[in-house]
């Protein structure tokens, strides 16, 4: 019969692909955990996974069962919160940019993991679009994002924000560069930037191109990491936008030459009416270190 934990089984055998290895994350014998899968593919009349000697892979169907799993999993936590608000405990889902995580979650991620024990932190980095596509599939229960001009491409109430860090955009060029007017005084033709999604790369784009098209004045590269946007700017190959407290920490990278552009805020976002006791003293936690006091 599915249940909450046939569903936390396959959801832990999907994410480790080893019988065994989640197994041992659950507290289970692997063959306990072989038969509850065995019985949830039989339930639903397909094959969740692909089996080889070492691993365990999601077919097409598992891939989709897995995002239903995630759902109603999530769900279920938060609800256990909400009718039991004693104190703040269980799991909180956070997604955040990576420029927020290395520059602005450190400090009060610490001081939130000292003070609330019982609350599990589960972090997961991506751009802007695809976080706010985690927050509405509820996937993740909150996230630090950036959305300029307000709800911008988002409709009216789709999220709830709250701003909490002013970022300043820098324009990297490479070191010995000349100064720059405009976009047009920009030698090297390639930026440096994350996958489509990143708010950051829409608003460079917006930038060098005057709203126009991006292929007819720059090539894209895009990379995995501020660091490798750093040393590609470095190396005198590209040039890189990213927020002024995430260049602060890669000075020792090399020498680069910065042309401020704008400020963009950051906000943490969740569903409307989502407010878990762990939630809530995060949220409480980012204020006290926001550097956008109301």
């Amino acid at each position: 019969m599915m249940d909450l934990a046939s569903l936390a089984v396959f959801r832990t055998v999907a994410k480790e692909q080893s019988i065994t290895r989640a197994a041992e994350l659950l507290g289970r014998v692997p063959s306990n955990v072989t038969t509850r899968v065995q019985q949830l593919e039989t339930e639903i009349g397909v094959a969740l996974f692909q089996r080889d000697k070492k691993r365990m892979i999601l077919t097409q169907e598992g891939e989709t069962f897995l995002e239903y799993a995630d759902r109603i999993l999530n769900l279920a936590d938060e609800a256990r919160q909400v009718v039991n608000p004693s104190a703040p405990a269980g799991t909180l889902r956070v997604g955040s940019m990576e420029s927020t995580v290395a520059s602005r979650l450190p400090v009060p991620l610490a001081a939130y993991n000292k003070a609330f024990p019982d609350v599990t932190i589960e972090l997961s980095t991506a751009p802007t679009r695809q976080l706010v596509d985690g927050l509405l599939a509820r996937r993740i229960d909150c996230a630090l994002i950036a959305i300029p001009s307000g709800e911008w491409w988002l409709e009216p109430g789709t999220l709830d924000t709250r701003a909490l860090f002013r970022e300043e955009l820098v324009l990297l060029l490479p070191p010995g560069h000349p100064d720059i007017l405009s976009a047009s005084d920009i030698q090297p033709k390639s930026l440096a930037a994350f996958a489509p999604g990143c708010t950051y790369r829409t608003l460079a784009e917006e930038w060098l191109t005057g709203f126009g098209s991006i292929r007819e004045h720059f090539a894209v590269q895009e990379v995995g990491s501020y660091h490798a946007m750093f040393a590609c700017t470095a190396a005198g190959s590209c040039i890189s936008i990213m927020p002024r407290s995430v260049v602060d920490l890669m000075r020792h990278l090399g020498p680069v030459r910065e042309h401020p552009l704008m400020t963009v805020d950051t906000f943490l976002a969740c569903r409307p009416g989502f407010d878990t006791p762990a939630f809530s003293e995060f949220r409480k936690t980012l204020e006290t270190a926001s550097d956008i006091k109301k």
